[in-house]
């Protein structure tokens, strides 16, 4: 199979690096979590505006919803740099909103609600996952029952990314409550100030509040806001999740790591020689640089078949898992050479690094679970992908 890419996609991606080099201040490769200062906040919404004024943000997309009908392979460079230098970037609803009302939305709801997306003027998150529903997300509570015009919301979600600052939400609810678990099920674009809706954050293992829980409580849904066909849902999801698994991002971001891990090691001394003469760090990050082909490649793989209109599901799911774990390897070897260095939070003296290791370490965890977790995926896998029985 031939790697390499077209003489314009190259000049494509040197124009998105020489951006993104020229525009991200110093300081930004130290920022943690854009909650720290309102400032931090601000400059990202700002950025994702430059972003979206180039058409880069769903270049993929047709041009009559606000794309550029690029192809994927330019998609995926934009998303592989941007990961590569941590850009703010356009969220879930590039991610996994923006595909599901391609594909499942009618004419009205494509022209309102994706040139908002490409514009950065919608802001996401994805409302899913409940506190008797993560994995088995079929096992959703949450109901949305037809009244008049409306549907009326009544139920709780959790462990929501971005739900504190969305100005939009993507909702999951039970619309028939007699049907089996995996009908049933429909999907909703919610606006994040209607009343009924309450947003209470939560903060993670890495100390800030950038998820939240949100409480539906007799919200009413206008029906226009019903996107594809009512019961079907569950089916919606499962597209939709298939391209927020799929991401050439994960290797891209993993890369930017081990660079700064291998010059780290070159640079300090420990027992009287640097790091990088130590076998044993050596190995890590040898096997560490190996790993990173493999998922760039597995991701290459996925938009070789979105390029061609073939079903990718199995080839996202291993991509996934071998992504996000992937993500957490290299957080214990970032650990491990750190040593107890590890363990200190930015702003001491002591920290290496500006001590961004020890927040990316502890938020690396949650990736395991997000867009499903690993043992759902090898399941996926297991299932579809190499046609082994399903366990009874």
């Amino acid at each position: 199979m031939d790697y390499l890419f077209t003489p314009e996609d190259e000049a494509f991606r040197n124009q998105v690096r020489t951006f993104l080099k020229t525009e991200l201040p110093p300081w930004w490769d130290e920022v943690q979590d854009v909650r720290e200062r309102p400032e931090y906040y601000e400059f990202s919404q700002a950025f994702k505006k430059k972003l979206a004024a180039n058409g880069w943000l769903a270049m993929a997309w047709p041009k009559e919803y606000g794309g550029q009908g690029a192809t994927v392979f330019q998609q995926m460079i934009f998303s592989e740099e941007s990961a590569y230098f941590k850009a703010p970037g356009g969220g879930l609803g590039i991610i996994t909103v923006g595909p599901a009302i391609l594909l499942h939305g009618n004419e009205e709801q494509k022209k309102k609600y994706l040139p908002m997306i490409t514009g950065a003027e919608a802001d996401f998150c994805v409302l899913y996952t409940e506190p008797g529903a993560g994995s088995d997300l079929a096992a959703l509570q949450t109901t949305a029952l037809r009244d008049g015009d409306d549907y009326v919301v009544n139920g709780q979600k959790i462990f929501n990314g971005g739900a504190d600052k969305a100005n939009w939400g993507w909702l999951a609810a039970r619309t028939d409550t007699s049907a089996p678990k995996h009908r049933g099920i429909s999907l909703f674009v919610v606006d994040m100030k209607t009343p009924g809706l309450t947003v209470r954050p939560m903060k993670t293992m890495g100390g800030y509040a950038n998820s939240a829980e949100v409480f539906f409580d007799d919200m009413r849904i206008p029906k226009e806001n019903l996107v594809g066909e009512e019961n079907r849902g569950w089916y919606q999801m499962a597209v939709s999740l298939e391209f927020e698994r799929s991401g050439a991002n994960r290797a891209a971001g993993a890369k930017r790591i081990l660079e700064e891990l291998v010059d780290y090691a070159k640079s300090t001394r420990r027992n009287g020689h640097t790091l990088a003469k130590d076998p044993s760090v050596r190995s890590k990050l040898a096997q560490t640089a190996i790993e990173i082909e493999v998922a760039r490649y597995m991701s290459y793989r996925v938009a070789s078949l979105q390029h061609q209109g073939k079903p990718f599901g199995n080839e996202a799911s291993t991509v996934k898992v071998f992504g996000t774990e992937l993500s957490l390897r290299i957080q214990n070897v970032a650990m491990n050479i750190l040593g107890l260095y590890g363990q200190i939070h930015k702003g001491s003296r002591h920290a290496q690094l500006a001590g961004k290791y020890t927040f990316e370490y502890l938020s690396s965890l949650a990736n395991l679970f997000g867009a499903g977790t690993s043992e759902i995926q090898r399941t996926i896998i297991a299932t579809r992908g190499l046609g082994l029985p399903r366990a009874d």
